[in-house]
């Protein structure tokens, strides 16, 4: 599951104040401001949480791929739960963190200018990786692939879902916002805890979930859910659901665009690893994740793989970003009314062009 933030920064002043500093203080590796490639720093990406969508990153750093293109690079996990992951951005204790383009959407629509602009430099995932499903017994249609269709589905259903702010939580509401719904036309339950549908389907608290994987996967085997009967990835098209995002200010000086360069060229690297050889998307996913029975992980792969989740390289499209920034301002967590951002503000592709 991907989480929303939500900045544990008390004013817009306050971000502007941790942005300046990172510039003359150095985290855990180092100053982020001035990292190049050959200098042995090691670049640290703050994720939400540890997730097999994120397998292209784990590709990029197990396999070498990172390191032969002079870069040294980790990801952080204890920058996860709310807006920690782009706190220890801003902090400056992270390169960048994982996380969709509309992050950067939240950071301007608090900051307002571009001392605190951030952007999406690489692709991550590609869609929007949430799902819907039903518990055993429960009779639904065998797909839905419309938004205003499934909201009239749902009309009065008990449907758990994840608290809000997190993505599977603004996809329901873009669903019913789409179908011209409120939250009340449905018994929606909202909670924190991602093992929450597990419990709730299993003793029919509700009938159906908006989920994520590995939850979904973990319900389907041990015969809680049916298979999922709506697919969201296949539903939203390509979706910038997961980038990772740099500070600008981090790679406008000469060392941070060659190591911008470097990264973005890393990322489309594995991007394509991924695509071209499953069984080391196998390979990596268990060793990124041995708690979970080699099966699960197999089927949640295939899934991966099914819907589309990986791009072929680290690009991120003005159409991917427009669906991802729709979603979250129709769900009522953007709030970016008065000056939306644009791709343009959130992203920035030229690394990219500078690979190819």
């Amino acid at each position: 599951m991907k989480l929303r933030p939500t900045l544990a920064i008390a004013a817009v002043a306050s971000l502007t104040a941790v942005l300046a500093l990172t510039s003359c203080s150095a985290g855990s590796s180092g100053s982020i401001h001035d990292a190049e490639p050959a200098s042995g720093k090691t670049l640290l990406v703050a994720e939400p949480a540890h997730n097999l969508g994120y397998l292209p990153l784990y590709v990029a750093i197990d396999e070498g791929i990172f390191t032969k293109n002079g870069l040294s690079v980790k990801y952080d996990t204890e920058s996860s739960g709310g807006g920690a992951h782009v706190n220890a951005v801003l902090s400056g204790k992270a390169y960048g963190f994982i996380g969709g383009p509309e992050h950067n959407g939240f950071v301007l629509s608090q900051d307002g200018g571009s001392a605190t602009q951030i952007k999406s430099i690489a692709n991550v995932v590609n869609r929007v990786n949430v799902y819907m499903v039903a518990r055993k017994g429960v009779k639904t249609p065998s797909s839905i692939t419309d938004p205003k269709k499934l909201a009239d589905f749902l009309k009065g259903k008990k449907v758990i879902v994840g608290a809000y702010g997190g993505t599977p939580n603004s996809v329901l509401r873009y669903v019913l916002a789409k179908g011209g719904l409120k939250t009340t036309d449905l018994k929606m339950q909202e909670v924190a805890d991602a093992n929450a549908p597990l419990a709730a389907l299993k003793t029919g608290q509700a009938d159906f979930a908006v989920i994520a994987n590995p939850q979904m996967q973990q319900g389907i085997d041990e015969g809680i859910f049916q298979k999922p009967f709506v697919s969201f990835p296949q539903m939203f098209g390509p979706d910038a659901y997961s980038t990772i995002n740099v500070p600008v200010k981090t790679y406008s000086t000469a060392f941070g665009k060659k190591t911008a360069d470097a990264f973005v060229k890393s990322m489309s690297e594995a991007l394509s690893k991924v695509q071209s050889d499953h069984s080391l998307a196998i390979k990596v996913a268990q060793k990124e994740f041995p708690n979970l029975p080699p099966d699960t992980i197999k089927k949640i792969i295939e899934t991966c793989y099914q819907d589309k989740l990986w791009a072929d390289d680290a690009s991120v499209s003005k159409e991917a970003t427009d669906m991802e920034l729709d979603i979250v301002r129709t769900a009522g967590v953007l709030k970016d009314k008065d000056k939306p951002a644009t791709y343009k503000d959130v992203v920035d592709m030229k690394f990219l062009d500078d690979t190819k």
